[in-house]
């Protein structure tokens, strides 16, 4: 990792922690409030822990692009978790062959960056 990205990447890791102190449930509610801290906190460690060891320069700034839509999407919405997407389900598809295998491929493409780690660390 470059120096640079490096400091980017801290930077970021900083941001959350700073967006976390300061943050406030849509709802007011001060369970609610501490609750969402907490996540946020801890989806940054997750995040961040799982993927300290990347070294692919192309990995690195999926990872730092999808860091950013987060941030702003939880600040757009004031909402921290991330927000779920429709896909048409795969019920037209068949049990196996190429169609399956292709609506797959399309719903792994079509799905939006800042969704990409989500469902392997929940």
């Amino acid at each position: 990792m470059t120096p640079v990205t490096r400091q980017k990447v801290l930077g970021l890791y900083r941001k959350i922690f700073r967006i976390a102190k300061k943050w406030q449930s849509a709802s007011g509610q001060i369970e609610e409030t501490i609750k969402e801290k907490e996540y946020i906190k801890n989806e940054a460690k997750t995040l961040f822990q799982k993927n300290k060891n990347v070294t692919d320069p192309k990995l690195i700034k999926q990872c730092i692009e999808e860091c950013e839509a987060r941030i702003e999407i939880g600040l757009h919405y004031n909402i921290p978790y991330p927000r779920p997407i429709h896909l048409p389900p795969m019920g037209l598809a068949h049990k196996q062959g190429r169609t399956l295998r292709h609506q797959e491929k399309l719903r792994k493409i079509s799905k939006p960056i800042y969704l990409k780690s989500h469902d392997e660390v929940s």
